[in-house]
């Protein structure tokens, strides 16, 4: 059995029921909106963020879920699929998850505003039900993730960020969507509880180990939606490129600042540049750090009595650091 079947196994019948109330939160009067909106679910991902969501919620709750949860992981999946539609204009992306994006087959305009649509229903669903707690996570988390997108594009401008700054970015940027999702799920059935907060904590853990797993898939060879090198030619910061920067001699920091600033398209001196931080341990030091955000969050589990929702939380955070793609 796959590691996502089995994460998914004790939330089997809520992910079947959710997918419905997903597929009808997106419903519109207007034909080519259902046209999209009925391409991007036939092809969804791995769905991580509902299954968040719904573990969460029977982890702290005997087992049981409610209403309120259901549309709180809607929300959810409505506002990352309104992020990743309007990433994909930003970033000029013709494909996601090996399919054609919104953008490629209906061009920008359209994905702008099959993307804002997607942000209205996710604000309206809480809204019309009166789930005002659970929009306020969500609204902070849209605010963040922002915020996040800004700053990584202010600071790739000048390539001056620090560990500190890269954290700061990766969590709103990536975690804070993790965290939102936990958060959510334990709100949703003990709304004023401290848990909402602890399971904050516990997502935006998951979040950090997350991204950097990303980022080092950038010195790999693994088979993902992006080519290897990619956040060089982009200009991205990543951790272990920071490391390197960090504790390297200046003569080295300026060779590798002029290859990222004015050789990033030359696949020669980008493979050079991943040689170089290879070497220097950049790679091994990014390990290390994903491994201690990985241990924080299996840490919050383990003052849980065993449960199978406390074991699929546990395979979900070791499946994001030991996942392939």
């Amino acid at each position: 059995m796959k590691v996502v079947d089995q994460i998914k196994e004790p939330i089997i019948a809520e992910m079947e029921l959710f997918e419905k109330k997903f597929y009808e939160s997106m419903t519109s009067k207007v034909a080519l909106l259902n046209r999209i909106t009925h391409y991007i679910v036939n092809r969804k991902g791995k769905q991580m963020r509902p299954m968040f969501v719904f573990l969460t919620s029977k982890l702290i709750n005997n087992g049981e879920v409610n209403e309120r949860t259901y549309r709180g992981a809607s929300v959810i999946e409505l506002i990352h699929t309104a992020t990743l539609v309007h990433d994909d204009v930003v970033d000029e992306s013709n494909k996601r998850r090996g399919f054609f994006s919104i953008n490629a087959l209906w061009k920008n305009k359209i994905a702008v505003l099959v993307g804002d649509y997607l942000l209205s229903k996710g604000l309206l669903l809480s809204i019309d039900n009166g789930d005002f707690d659970l929009l306020k996570i969500i609204s902070v988390a849209v605010r963040e993730m922002s915020e996040g997108e800004l700053l990584q594009i202010e600071k790739a401008r000048r390539l001056d960020i620090t560990e500190a700054v890269y954290y700061e970015i990766i969590r709103q940027k990536t975690a804070t969507l993790i965290a939102a999702c936990c958060s959510l799920g334990a709100c949703s059935v003990k709304p004023d509880s401290e848990e909402v907060e602890v399971f904050r904590k516990f997502g935006e853990y998951c979040g950090m180990a997350f991204q950097i797993k990303d980022d080092l898939f950038d010195y790999g060879d693994a088979a993902i939606g992006k080519p290897t090198g990619i956040d060089i030619k982009e200009q991205k910061m990543t951790l272990p490129l920071i490391y390197v920067l960090n504790n390297c001699s200046k003569k080295e920091k300026r060779w590798v600042i002029n290859s990222i600033k004015n050789h990033n398209k030359d696949k020669k001196r980008v493979k050079e540049v991943i040689n170089f931080v290879k070497d220097n341990g950049g790679l091994d030091y990014a390990i290390t750090k994903m491994l201690e955000f990985k241990d924080q969050a299996l840490a919050i589990l383990e003052t849980y009595p065993d449960s199978d929702y406390k074991n699929s939380l546990q395979l979900m955070v070791n499946y994001v650091v030991d996942r392939k793609i």
